[in-house]
C-alpha cells in the first residue's frame, strides 16, 4: 500500500522532486569557503528527543559530518536480566521505549514463551494484539507532537497528547497504570477487560479516526510543513536496508516488510490489514507511513474488539503450573499453593536452549535473544532495539544538509534513548 496524499498538492504545493535536493558538500580550495566549524548539540538538546549527543562539523550552515555519541542513558538492562531472572525482568523491559511499554512486555514475554514451548490462550492474543496496537498509536502521536512542535506547530502538540491522554485513561482503568505497565505475563496477561473498560476502548477508537483526519487537515498540505520535510533525510530502499532499519522508516523508504505479516505472531495472520510503504524516502514520506498507520492499527483494534466478544468468558492466561502463579485466593488459604507461588517467583525455571522472537514496534523491529542453561535466570539476554539503528542513520542522512535540517531528520526516524542506551 502506497501512502500518497493527493490534496497535500490540491494548493498549489510542488509535487515530488520540485525542491532542490542536498546542498553542495565542502571544497577545501574554494576560496569563498572558510574554516569548519565544530559544534557539540546536546547531550541535553530538546530535539533530541531523549540524552543524545551530536558532534556536527559545519560548512557555514552546511552540514560536514554528524557523529552521534550515544551511552548517556545507559543502565544495563541486558545484564540486570542475568541477575533478576525471567520473571523480575519484565518490569525493567518497560522503562525501554517507555512510550510503547507494552509492546516491550509482549516482545519479552514471546520469546519466554518460544524458549519454554507453551501456547497463549486466543483471548490473551486478542487482548495483547489491542494493547500493541493501542500502544503504537500512542507512539506515533508521541512523534507527530513532538516533531511538530519542533518544527514550529506547537498546536499540533496539544491535539495530539489530547488523544494520548484519552488512551490513558482507557489504559490506567484496564492495567491500574498510565505508564510502564507491566500486564503481559509468561502465558498471557494479567486480567480480562470488563465491561466498563471495553466500552471505553470502543469509544476511543470509534472516535480517533476523525482526529486523524484533522491532524492531516492541518499538516499533509500544510506548505511550511512540506518545504521542511519533503526532500529531507531522503533514503533509499537499499540504504535502509544496509543500515538494518526496520518499521516505519524502512517503509517510509519504499521496502514493504513488516513482521506482522511476514513472521505473524500473536495471531496477526488472521487480521486484515494493509502495509503503508512511502516512494521517495524523505521526512515527509516517513510521517505518512505513521500517518497511516495509526489508521492501520485503529483498523486492527476493531476487529480486535469484535473477536473479545466472540471470545468472552475464555482464559486470558494459560494454566501450565510450571509457569503461572496459583489464583490469589487459593494462596490465601493454602499452604501448598503459597509454597507454589513463592517457588515460582523466587526461581522458575525455562528449558536449556535459546530462542529469538521479535515483534513489529512503533520504531521497527524489537527483539529479544534469551540463552538459557535450565535455572531461573537467563545466561544471556540480548535486545535489539531499533532505535540504535535508527540513530546511527543520522550521519547519512545529515550530510550536506543545512543544520536546520537536522531537527526535522532526528524528528522522523523516530527513536527513544532509553530503547537506544539500554
Amino acid at each position: 500500500m502506497t501512502v500518497t496524499r493527493e490534496f497535500a498538492f490540491s494548493q498549489g504545493l510542488p509535487p515530488a522532486g520540485a525542491i532542490p535536493g542536498s546542498p553542495g558538500t565542502f571544497d577545501p580550495d574554494d576560496p569563498l569557503h572558510g574554516e569548519l566549524l565544530r559544534l557539540n548539540v546536546g547531550p541535553q538538546h530538546p530535539a533530541t528527543h531523549g540524552v543524545l549527543r551530536l558532534m556536527v562539523t559545519l560548512d557555514g550552515e552546511t552540514i560536514h559530518e554528524m557523529e552521534p555519541v550515544v551511552g548517556y542513558l545507559h543502565r544495563g538492562k541486558e545484564k540486570a536480566a542475568e541477575s533478576l531472572g525471567w520473571r523480575k525482568f519484565f518490569a525493567h523491559t518497560d522503562r525501554l521505549d517507555y512510550v510503547q511499554p507494552l509492546l516491550n512486555n509482549v516482545g519479552y514475554a514471546l520469546t519466554l514463551e518460544k524458549l519454554a514451548g507453551v501456547e497463549v490462550p486466543e483471548r490473551a492474543q486478542v487482548l495483547r494484539v489491542l494493547l500493541m496496537e493501542l500502544s503504537r498509536i500512542m507512539a506515533h502521536l508521541i512523534y507527530l507532537g513532538t516533531t511538530s512542535i519542533d518544527l514550529g506547530a506547537i498546536s499540533m502538540f496539544f491535539f495530539t497528547f489530547e488523544e494520548r491522554e484519552r488512551a490513558y485513561n482507557v489504559l490506567d482503568a484496564y492495567t491500574g497504570h498510565r505508564m510502564n505497565h507491566s500486564f503481559v505475563r509468561l502465558g498471557g496477561v494479567y486480567a480480562d477487560v470488563d465491561a466498563e473498560v471495553e466500552q471505553a476502548l470502543a469509544d476511543f477508537i470509534e472516535q480517533f479516526p476523525a482526529k486523524i483526519d484533522q491532524f492531516e487537515s492541518l499538516l499533509t498540505g500544510n506548505r511550511i510543513w512540506h518545504d521542511r520535510n519533503r526532500n529531507v533525510g531522503i533514503m533509499t530502499g537499499e540504504e535502509a536496508k544496509a543500515w538494518s532499519l526496520t518499521g516505519p522508516n524502512l517503509r517510509g523508504s519504499g521496502v514493504d516488510c513488516d513482521l506482522r505479516k511476514d513472521e505473524p505472531y500473536s495471531g496477526y495472520e488472521d487480521y486484515d490489514f494493509e502495509v503503508p510503504v512511502g516512494t521517495i524516502g524523505d521526512c515527509y514520506d516517513r510521517y505518512l507511513v505513521r500517518v497511516e498507520e495509526m489508521r492501520q492499527a485503529t483498523r486492527l483494534c476493531s476487529q480486535a474488539l469484535a473477536r473479545l466478544k466472540e471470545t468472552r468468558g475464555a482464559p486470558v492466561l494459560m494454566e501450565d503450573r510450571r509457569f503461572v502463579l496459583p489464583p490469589k485466593q487459593t494462596v490465601q488459604t493454602s499452604m501448598e499453593e503459597l509454597i507454589h507461588q513463592f517457588k515460582i517467583v523466587t526461581d522458575m525455571p525455562l528449558p536449556a536452549g535459546e530462542a529469538y522472537q521479535g515483534v513489529e514496534s512503533s520504531k521497527g523491529e524489537l527483539g529479544f535473544f534469551a540463552v538459557s542453561d535450565g535455572t531461573s535466570s537467563p545466561v544471556r539476554c540480548h535486545i535489539r532495539a531499533p532505535g540504535l539503528m535508527n540513530v546511527q542513520v543520522i550521519p547519512l542522512l545529515a550530510r550536506g544538509r543545512l543544520f536546520s535540517d537536522t531537527v526535522a531528520i532526528i524528528g522522523s526516524l523516530d527513536f527513544v534513548m532509553g530503547e537506544v542506551d539500554r
